[in-house]
């Protein structure tokens, strides 16, 4: 390996973004897998009993050097695509999925770990080390190492074909999001505000154009749909939106998502059975906190008996309104959002273009570190000089009190083409102590709207919440204690609590002791003035019966896709999805919404089965924060419990044996219930 001319096999702290091109994907990925499959072999010649340290730490050394190599490719393949880029992602990731379904059916690596696990002095390992074992031994099981012959090359093979759909899958969303746009005239922009206005000359001037031009990037889509007057306007942008990467719409339909969703359900359900469990719902559940089927089953059920009746009263309400009030006798999908507007504005005088000139992203980013320094303890500070993807990307150093260094993070806000959709946080480096501590360092992506001249990002309540919830999920990365990289920070986690963390740190945005440390008008600098606070208070529980009905159709969706799948009648998406709305929602979308073709959460995004995770960890997320509600927001001694028994533990122990250690018993959902306006 020549760590001179290939960045990504470099030893340094930080990717080296501006020299790392599609050409060194491939050969940094080879060198990795060639690295560590000589090193498992060596580890296997020793002829000594192995222990954690002569087996186990050398493992993490090797899959720690996998994870350097691609995390900056998984993460420009997200933030700066291209299509040579594309090419060499798909083979490498092909690549790397067949070396890990090899090394987890690597018998002899098995049951030398199984022999560290059964050995007398297991017991007197450290509590991330014994969970590290075990997560390993169940890691095994899950990647088919008890398989025989064709069963087992069938694995394999279906991990491969897996990993390819996927990632198909999630490029056509974006292609069809970024190709799809059209010009605006004077008339359409009726309704839009100024700052709707700016965000969609901007997109025009991306585009070498004057004027104004309608996208399919998330904010445009949103402030298109909210505020727009035009509903023919309304309807095209609904309907380009929603027919995305299918066989309707105004699309490239050779990237139809229909043929691949049945592929990935079909293979995931066939990888199932192989290792012996019914379906890929309870596959999924192996390694997740809620554990059985008729557990999330009844958790999803009994929120969905509690929240549709309000569901329910709140869209007669917007109806009567719409028919009313707007002329729109015939409420339809694309009218929802710009009806709720108005409906909003008139029952509460309040508008979330009110609240924007409060919010310029670096006041508010200014404001999310200064909550996270005096809740944990934390301080941090923008490091120059480090070498990026986009000028609009910056690097901030954690530090200790005591102004030690203890992780870093990137951060990458603005939306734009050539970059996936929504909001997420990913690892660069992960916390692991081998002989020098590597520090955690975590990726914060957004897709806000960006600055337009002298004026900042100004962000909606709603910007606001996505970020604090992001950076909730880099702090449970960034203050992790354990060295281990497989049970530090999120990792090792169950999936249906590692957004505990992350929807934690959203009830931090609803309070006024700390919106007054962020909350600031962009120009004058006043605080937000306290009619407007109480506006937007009142406001909070506005459509929270439709808002969580609709969640409940994503993960009852999801769920039952995976639990239910036979191979005699295929997926049955969308006869499922309507089984679903005809349970739970309240608003019915029309027969050419095609909502699964992409719904890159669980067909590329980890989340299948798991899509329920996000209102089960709600509960949790509600408990611990009613924590801080009873002993004080900053309360030193609630903030470092919740700092050493939540973030610090990361995955090296139970979530819920976590949970009670910070709450001192089991979670409760009367919280959650409480965050709804639902009566517990």
């Amino acid at each position: 390996m020549n760590t001179e001319t290939n960045p990504l096999l470099s030893a340094s702290e930080l990717p080296a973004f501006s020299a790392i091109q599609p050409a060194h994907v491939l050969p940094a990925v080879r060198a990795r897998i060639e690295q560590a499959q000589l090193g498992v072999e060596q580890l296997l010649r020793d002829q000594t009993e192995p222990d954690f340290h002569r087996l186990i730490a050398p493992l993490e050394r090797l899959e720690e050097a996998i994870g350097r190599s691609w995390s900056p490719v998984s993460h420009l393949h997200g933030v700066r695509d291209s299509a040579e880029l594309r090419a060499v992602y798909a083979e490498a990731d092909e690549l790397l999925t067949e070396f890990n379904t090899e090394l987890g059916q690597n018998r002899a690596l098995y049951e030398a770990v199984k022999s560290i696990h059964d050995a007398a002095g297991f017991a007197e390992l450290g509590r991330a080390e014994r969970t590290l074992v075990e997560d390993s031994l169940r890691g095994f099981r899950l990647s088919g190492v008890a398989l025989e012959g064709e069963a087992r090359q069938r694995f394999k093979q279906i991990q491969t074909e897996l990993s390819r759909l996927s990632t198909e899958f999630e490029e056509a969303v974006l292609d069809c999001t970024d190709a799809w746009g059209r010009a605006l005239v004077e008339d359409e922009l009726a309704g839009l505000p100024a700052s709707a206005r700016q965000m969609l000359a901007q997109m025009a001037k991306e585009k070498g154009e004057s004027g104004y031009r309608a996208t399919l990037k998330g904010p445009v889509v949103q402030a298109l749909l909210t505020y727009a007057d035009s509903r023919n306007l309304r309807e095209e942008v609904y309907s380009a939106y929603n027919t995305r990467a299918s066989e309707l719409g105004p699309h490239d339909h050779a990237r139809d998502n229909g043929p691949r969703i049945e592929q990935i359900v079909k293979l995931r359900h066939e990888a199932a059975q192989l290792l012996g469990f019914n379906n890929a719902a309870e596959l999924s559940l192996a390694d997740k906190m809620a554990g059985k089927p008729e557990r999330v089953l009844a958790f999803l059920h009994d929120l969905a008996a509690r929240a549709r009746p309000q569901a329910e009263r709140e869209l007669a309400e917007l109806q009567a309104f719409a028919a009313e009030t707007l002329g729109l006798a015939d409420l339809q999908p694309w009218d929802i959002a710009y009806a709720s507007e108005k409906r909003r504005q008139a029952l509460f005088d309040f508008s979330e273009e009110d609240l924007k000139p409060y919010f310029p992203l670096p006041g508010v980013l200014n404001g999310l570190f200064a909550i996270a320094g005096q809740v944990l303890g934390v301080k941090f500070r923008p490091r120059q000089g480090v070498d990026v993807w986009h000028p609009d990307v910056a690097y901030f150093d954690v530090l200790h009190h005591d102004d030690e260094v203890i992780a870093g993070f990137y951060v990458d806000h603005y939306a734009r083409s050539g970059k996936r959709g929504g909001a997420w946080m990913d690892v660069c480096r992960s916390r692991f102590r081998d002989g020098a501590l590597q520090r955690p360092v975590a990726y914060l992506t957004c897709n806000f709207p960006p600055p337009n001249g002298d004026q900042p990002a100004l962000l909606t309540h709603d910007d606001v919440l996505t970020l604090f919830h992001e950076f909730g999920h880099g702090l449970h990365h960034m203050l992790s204690e354990i060295d281990w990289p497989s049970v530090s920070g999120i990792s090792g986690v169950e999936w249906d609590a590692v957004e505990l963390p992350s929807q934690f740190l959203e009830n931090f945005c609803w309070q006024r002791e700390t919106l007054d440390l962020f909350a600031r008008h962009w120009q004058s600098g006043e605080t937000l003035p306290d009619a407007l606070f109480q506006k937007m208070l009142e406001a909070r529980h506005f459509h929270a019966g439709m808002f969580l009905v609709r969640q409940l159709e994503f993960a009852l969706f999801d769920f039952r896709l995976h639990l239910e799948y036979d191979p005699a009648r295929g997926a049955r998406a969308r006869q499922l999805l309507e089984e679903v709305r005809a349970e739970v929602a309240v608003i019915k979308p029309p027969a050419w919404h095609r909502f699964a073709n992409n719904f890159t959460h669980i067909f590329a995004g980890g989340y299948a089965a798991g899509y329920y995770s996000y209102l089960w960890a709600e509960v949790l997320s509600a408990d611990a924060f009613a924590a801080f509600e009873e002993a004080g927001l900053f309360d030193y001694n609630t903030g470092q419990r919740y700092r050493r028994e939540i973030l610090a533990v990361g995955g090296s122990r139970p979530a819920l044996e976590s949970f009670i250690a910070f709450r001192g018993r089991e979670p409760l959902p009367d919280a959650l219930l409480k965050s709804y306006g639902l009566a517990a």
